[in-house]
């Protein structure tokens, strides 16, 4: 399942999530081809149930884009998908790195 994220509040939630279990934040926007391509991907780690995903679209919310650029400290991107724990971010990839092979590694580090 994939939770969207439009407002401060739900972001909120999502990083108290991010306390007790790793979360995904996926940001794109909902007019380019590689923010769909990018996901399917996503919609693949989703259907996994590895990890909760968050997902903001940048057209529809972006000071809940803005912000989460700049709480985490990362440069924004479209699309792009961070992995979060303890209200930190701990991986990201953006544009054609957006894969879920990547996101399942840095969910499982070996």
């Amino acid at each position: 399942m994939i939770t969207n994220i439009d407002s401060d509040h739900s972001l909120d939630q999502a990083f108290r999530q991010s306390e007790t279990q790793p979360v995904l934040l996926f940001k794109h926007s909902a007019y380019c081809g590689v923010s769909f391509f990018a996901r399917r991907e996503i919609e693949e780690v989703a259907e996994a149930g590895d990890v909760s995903v968050f997902e903001v679209v940048v057209q529809r919310a972006r000071p809940v884009s803005n912000r989460i650029a700049r709480d985490l400290g990362i440069r924004h991107e479209s699309p792009q998908v961070i992995l979060v724990r303890d209200h930190a971010a701990i991986w990201d990839a953006s544009h054609g790195r957006v894969l879920a092979e990547s996101i399942r590694e840095a969910l499982n580090p070996a």
